[in-house]
């Protein structure tokens, strides 16, 4: 009886972490504008040690310049004190821009007085940025959510109405997801995530970590660190539930044949593919 009762109890918990981690089954929308292209991250950067002049990432020249060469692009989406998209990876201005605060507590003109990296580039609008891709080359759009998930999709959503190009997004943050599950469910979406537990012990990242509560928001994509490739909920999601499996962020031409039968689409940095495609 006691080994019953077990057998009942682990077939429950398989069960319910299953459902837990499940990403959107039905009613999928269309991934074929978004197979094969290699998703430059941040844009086409480069630092001055590549032998190239320095250029920023998430600037408007790195994103256009990736455009151009046919690449897809994965960048980020922060809102400013007066709500104004605009494309920039840390909550905080120091490490790009030199200077102190968050970029949360800035006014779009306020920041306009910064440069990225000392070069003549500004941190541009989310707008500026569609205008340069021009809908040319699919689009990973990445939000930055500090309490206003709400606000910055929607916001963000009414200028994506406009946009004639591919474009998906994802967050780290599930609110921003499930956003997109209740209010545009014709739109790709995906969860953000890595192995937190390496480094924070803490529930929620474990949470995050293995996708339980991936059901909440139902992705249609996890993009994951390619580093923790063999993590047992990814590997689920992809190899069960069928669902489309991003790589970020790939370093080199060696990682990118390393891992390249563990996802579907792969998000570079650092190095130039030896194709803009990928198949």
């Amino acid at each position: 009886m006691n080994m019953l009762f077990l057998l009942i109890i682990l077939c429950a918990g398989c069960t319910l972490y299953l459902i837990s981690i499940k990403p959107r089954i039905h009613g999928r929308p269309d991934y074929t504008p978004f197979y094969n292209y290699m998703y430059a991250h941040r844009g086409l950067h480069s630092a001055r040690k590549s032998g190239e002049p320095l250029l920023p990432e998430n600037s408007y020249t790195a994103i256009k310049r990736a455009a151009d060469m046919g690449y897809g692009i994965e960048f980020d989406v922060h809102l400013t004190k007066d709500n104004v998209p605009v494309v920039f990876h840390d909550d905080t201005l120091n490490r790009i821009c030199g200077v102190k605060g968050y970029l949360k507590d800035y006014t779009f003109a306020e920041l306009q007085r910064f440069r990225l990296l000392g070069t003549e580039e500004k941190i541009p609008s989310f707008e500026e940025v569609l205008n340069a891709v021009g809908g040319r080359v699919p689009l990973i759009i990445e939000y930055k959510v500090e309490k206003n998930a709400g606000r910055l999709c929607s916001i963000c959503d009414r200028i994506l109405s406009n946009y004639n190009g591919p474009y998906c997004i994802e967050s780290f943050h599930p609110l921003a997801v499930r956003w997109y599950k209740i209010h545009r469910p014709n739109i790709v979406r995906g969860q953000l995530s890595e192995d937190f537990t390496r480094k924070k012990l803490r529930l929620s990242y474990f949470l995050l970590s293995h996708l339980i509560g991936n059901c909440y928001a139902a992705p249609d994509f996890v993009a994951y660190n390619c580093k923790h490739r063999t993590e047992l909920s990814r590997t689920l999601c992809r190899k069960l539930y069928r669902s489309l499996s991003v790589a970020w962020t790939v370093r080199s031409q060696e990682e990118l044949e390393r891992v390249s039968k563990s996802f579907d689409l792969f998000i570079f940095e650092g190095f130039v593919p030896s194709v803009t495609k990928y198949s």
